[in-house]
Protein backbone atom coordinates (compact mmCIF):
# COMPACT_ATOMS: atom_id res chain seq x y z
CA UNK A 1 0.00 0.00 0.00
CA UNK A 2 1.10 3.54 -1.18
CA UNK A 3 1.18 6.39 0.92
CA UNK A 4 0.72 9.79 -1.36
CA UNK A 5 2.34 12.52 0.55
CA UNK A 6 2.79 15.93 -1.26
CA UNK A 7 1.47 19.48 -0.41
CA UNK A 8 -2.36 20.45 0.40
CA UNK A 9 -3.51 23.35 -1.53
CA UNK A 10 -6.52 25.18 0.23
CA UNK A 11 -9.83 24.31 -1.15
CA UNK A 12 -11.46 27.49 0.33
CA UNK A 13 -11.54 30.71 -0.83
CA UNK A 14 -12.00 34.30 0.14
CA UNK A 15 -14.29 36.55 -1.90
CA UNK A 16 -14.58 39.65 -1.79
CA UNK A 17 -17.76 40.12 -0.36
CA UNK A 18 -16.41 38.10 2.74
CA UNK A 19 -13.27 40.63 2.49
CA UNK A 20 -15.51 43.37 2.65
CA UNK A 21 -17.77 41.91 5.63
CA UNK A 22 -14.67 41.49 7.59
CA UNK A 23 -13.19 44.51 7.09
CA UNK A 24 -16.20 46.21 7.68
CA UNK A 25 -16.95 44.27 10.83
CA UNK A 26 -13.78 44.47 12.62
CA UNK A 27 -12.18 47.38 11.07
CA UNK A 28 -8.97 48.75 9.39
CA UNK A 29 -6.68 51.99 10.15
CA UNK A 30 -4.77 53.27 7.63
CA UNK A 31 -2.07 55.91 8.41
CA UNK A 32 0.55 58.07 7.15
CA UNK A 33 3.18 60.49 7.60
CA UNK A 34 4.49 62.81 4.74
CA UNK A 35 6.95 65.57 5.51
CA UNK A 36 9.62 67.18 3.12
CA UNK A 37 12.49 68.96 4.88
CA UNK A 38 14.79 71.45 3.17
CA UNK A 39 18.46 71.50 4.50
CA UNK A 40 17.04 70.28 8.39
CA UNK A 41 13.87 72.63 7.84
CA UNK A 42 10.79 71.17 7.96
CA UNK A 43 8.81 72.85 4.97
CA UNK A 44 5.39 70.47 5.01
CA UNK A 45 4.26 67.99 7.49
CA UNK A 46 1.27 66.18 6.21
CA UNK A 47 -0.57 63.48 8.55
CA UNK A 48 -3.11 60.78 6.73
CA UNK A 49 -5.32 59.12 9.19
CA UNK A 50 -8.17 56.66 7.14
CA UNK A 51 -10.47 54.49 9.24
CA UNK A 52 -12.37 52.09 6.97
CA UNK A 53 -15.12 50.38 9.08
CA UNK A 54 -19.45 50.03 9.37
CA UNK A 55 -21.43 52.61 10.62
CA UNK A 56 -21.79 50.51 14.19
CA UNK A 57 -18.34 49.71 14.52
CA UNK A 58 -17.66 53.30 14.24
CA UNK A 59 -20.39 54.40 16.67
CA UNK A 60 -18.91 51.69 18.87
CA UNK A 61 -15.38 53.74 19.03
CA UNK A 62 -17.21 56.46 19.48
CA UNK A 63 -16.92 58.04 16.30
CA UNK A 64 -20.57 59.51 15.30
CA UNK A 65 -19.87 62.80 14.21
CA UNK A 66 -22.32 62.72 11.41
CA UNK A 67 -25.02 62.48 14.35
CA UNK A 68 -24.83 66.27 15.08
CA UNK A 69 -23.74 67.85 11.56
CA UNK A 70 -26.86 69.49 10.28
CA UNK A 71 -25.08 69.06 6.90
CA UNK A 72 -25.97 65.39 7.19
CA UNK A 73 -29.24 65.46 8.93
CA UNK A 74 -32.17 64.21 7.91
CA UNK A 75 -34.82 66.60 9.81
CA UNK A 76 -35.32 69.60 7.96
CA UNK A 77 -36.52 71.24 12.01
CA UNK A 78 -32.78 71.28 12.74
CA UNK A 79 -31.92 73.54 9.59
CA UNK A 80 -35.44 75.56 9.73
CA UNK A 81 -34.45 76.10 13.94
CA UNK A 82 -31.42 77.83 13.07
CA UNK A 83 -32.57 81.69 11.41
CA UNK A 84 -34.76 81.17 14.45
CA UNK A 85 -32.07 81.12 17.22
CA UNK A 86 -30.05 83.73 14.70
CA UNK A 87 -33.40 86.28 14.92
CA UNK A 88 -33.37 85.66 19.12
CA UNK A 89 -29.75 86.51 19.56
CA UNK A 90 -30.13 89.08 17.44
CA UNK A 91 -33.19 90.40 19.51
CA UNK A 92 -31.24 89.84 22.64
CA UNK A 93 -27.97 91.87 21.54
CA UNK A 94 -30.11 94.81 20.37
CA UNK A 95 -31.91 94.98 24.05
CA UNK A 96 -28.89 94.55 25.70
CA UNK A 97 -26.95 97.32 23.49
CA UNK A 98 -30.16 99.82 24.31
CA UNK A 99 -29.68 98.82 27.57
CA UNK A 100 -25.77 99.90 27.76
CA UNK A 101 -26.18 102.82 25.85
CA UNK A 102 -29.34 103.86 28.64
CA UNK A 103 -27.10 103.15 31.80
CA UNK A 104 -24.19 106.08 30.02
Amino acid sequence: MAIQRGARHSLESTNLADLLERILDKGIVIAGDIRINLVDVELLTIQIRLVICSVDKAKEMGMDWWVNNPAFCSGAKKQQALPEVMDRLEERLARIETSLAGAK
